[in-house]
């Protein structure tokens, strides 16, 4: 058979998502074929444990349309994006989720928006979190917020990982080959016109969510370390206001020691002072401690992630 380049390519990270696939393949395809558009799907396996893999083997082999990328373990969802990018071959790339949180249904206007020239990528945004857990959704708006104060770029808030990019705008966030990828960061930081389409929190329709609360801390501090110095100047600020205060202490306790003889008892305010002092310089120092841990994992080079099967 005759090979036909696509026009359009979808990249889809999986993780143990056998009950959400078939849903989303159709729903998919259906979406895609209403284009008059060549396309193909990419899923990525990203070291799945359940029957996520064998349930592609079955769609790859039933639709050409369809391929999939397998993991040798589980490299998260960064690595799944950026193997699903550069296998796509698409002239317009589409990155989304499988478990029926990014509609589909949106990619005909968000296609639009980018073919017409005007913009490079088609981003999406949620309006609200009805659904999710209250102390997830405060974390996350918190989050944002301070990701606007502490980095030059501007990740807004509710965006979600749902874009249509141009091949130009895709090359670009390629040609960043960090090995700690944050791809919230990443997007806005190559530039770019983005418009942006809002819709309304959708719930997961299959299978529960693989981001517990404290993957998300984690993830977070990724993207704070990846895109901000900020955190060592306030250390290094902290340093040095502690050094005022240490100083303004001594004094008054030698003045209080020559005028009133105080022998300045109180061994418990000498250990709190100790203690404080010494969370304080543990504090700073795992900060410094992560940039390292960053630059250790970069200049090791290893591979982003490894393919045990692809079709």
């Amino acid at each position: 058979m005759e090979y036909v380049k696509p026009e359009i390519s979808l990249v889809v990270p999986c993780f143990n998502e056998e009950e959400a696939i078939p849903a989303f393949y159709e729903e998919a395809v259906k979406t895609c074929a209403s284009l008059n558009k060549q396309f193909e799907i990419i899923f990525i396996d990203d070291g799945s444990k359940d029957n996520t893999l064998r349930i592609l083997h079955g769609l790859a082999k039933e639709d050409s349309r369809v391929h999939f990328l397998s993991f040798s373990r589980n490299f998260g969802k960064e690595a799944a994006l950026l193997a699903g990018l550069k296998a796509a071959q698409g002239d317009y790339t589409v990155t989304l989720d499988v478990d029926g949180q990014d509609p589909p249904s949106l990619i005909p206007k968000m296609l639009e928006a980018v073919v017409s020239g005007e913009h490079d990528c088609a981003g999406t945004r949620r309006v609200n979190r009805i659904g999710e857990p209250p102390v997830r959704s405060f974390f996350a708006r918190r989050f944002y917020a301070l990701m606007k104060k502490i980095t030059e770029i501007e990740i807004v808030d509710g965006a979600r990982d749902f874009r249509l990019m141009s091949r130009k705008y895709m090359e670009a966030v390629l040609a960043l080959q960090e090995y700690n990828r944050f791809s919230k960061g990443i997007f806005p930081w190559v530039g770019f016109k983005t418009k942006w389409f809002e819709y309304e929190n959708i719930e997961r329709t299959k299978g529960r969510t693989k981001w517990s609360l404290w993957k998300l801390f984690l993830y977070s501090l990724d993207g704070i370390i990846a895109f901000s110095a900020k955190p060592l100047a306030a250390a290094s600020v902290l340093g040095v206001v502690l050094f005022l205060m240490s100083i303004v202490f001594i004094g008054f306790i030698i003045i209080r020691r020559i005028i009133w003889g105080d022998p300045v008892d109180g061994w418990a305010s000498t250990v709190c002072i100790i203690l404080f002092c010494s969370g304080i310089q543990l504090f700073t120092t795992g900060i410094l401690g992560q940039y390292v841990a960053k630059i250790h994992t970069e200049v090791k080079r290893r591979p982003y992630y490894i393919i045990k099967e692809a079709q």
